[in-house]
């Protein structure tokens, strides 16, 4: 099984009179990697240095083997050259554009510049894939929950990224809605076979998802649990 996820990464963040060290070490060959742990234990800004949205002092990241990150080689590859989609908790829509234009957003070279027609196509293509055409032209407000979630996932997706970072992917839904997203969600993962990186605190995500499960507490990875199949 080849080496999907290679995080070796050291970080200390202070804030004020506080200081926490992150130590966060594993490598994995799962599709499906979940973080498990209680708020404050690390794994967001774990998470966010794999994405580049976070720098640490020191160590490495591989993503399916490509180098993300190397600090003894200077190496740091900018967020968009990363190739990964991140989910973020709030699902981070523009309030401003419609749901067809937030999916496009990830496909633009800037602001003014015009979709091309393979890009049209492509929207297109998502909004058909997350049945959400009969919407294509309201705003986020106007949306319910599941339906916000389903545009945050196409416009990550729309790219057509080489793994998907997940950042409790469900704790904005009601409890009614969640295990129906995480059935969605789990579907379209093993369709598009994209490998899974989620962080959360919620035993249900282990359970749905946890191929591969990293207990983090305190900044470091302390228990891994990896099922066989």
């Amino acid at each position: 099984m080849s080496t999907q996820f290679k995080v070796d990464i050291h970080k200390t963040l202070r804030s004020a009179d506080r200081e926490f060290k992150l130590h966060a070490r594993f490598e994995s060959g799962s599709q499906r990697v979940v973080v498990y742990g209680s708020s404050g234990a690390g794994k967001s800004q774990m998470m966010k240095a794999v994405a580049g949205l976070m720098t640490p002092d020191s160590g490495r990241i591989e993503l399916a083997g490509r180098c993300l990150f190397d600090s003894s080689t200077g190496v740091n590859v900018p967020v968009q050259q990363r190739k990964v989609a991140y989910l973020f908790q709030d699902y981070a829509l523009f309030p401003h554009l419609n749901v067809r234009q937030n999916i496009g957003f990830g496909l633009q070279r800037g602001w003014r510049n015009p979709l091309s027609r393979a890009d049209s196509e492509a929207i297109r293509y998502w909004i058909n894939a997350f049945e959400l055409g009969h919407v294509a032209h309201q705003y986020p407000h106007e949306l319910s929950g599941g339906q916000r979630q389903r545009v945050a996932l196409a416009r990550a997706l729309a790219p057509q990224p080489d793994a998907l970072l997940l950042d409790e992917p469900f704790a904005a839904l009601d409890p009614g809605l969640r295990e129906r997203m995480r059935e969605e969600l789990g579907a379209l993962q093993r369709r598009l076979a994209i490998p899974m990186l989620m962080i959360t605190h919620d035993p249900e995500d282990v359970r749905a998802f946890g191929e591969h499960v990293l207990r983090m507490e305190n900044g470091s990875i302390f228990h891994v649990e990896e099922s066989a199949a």
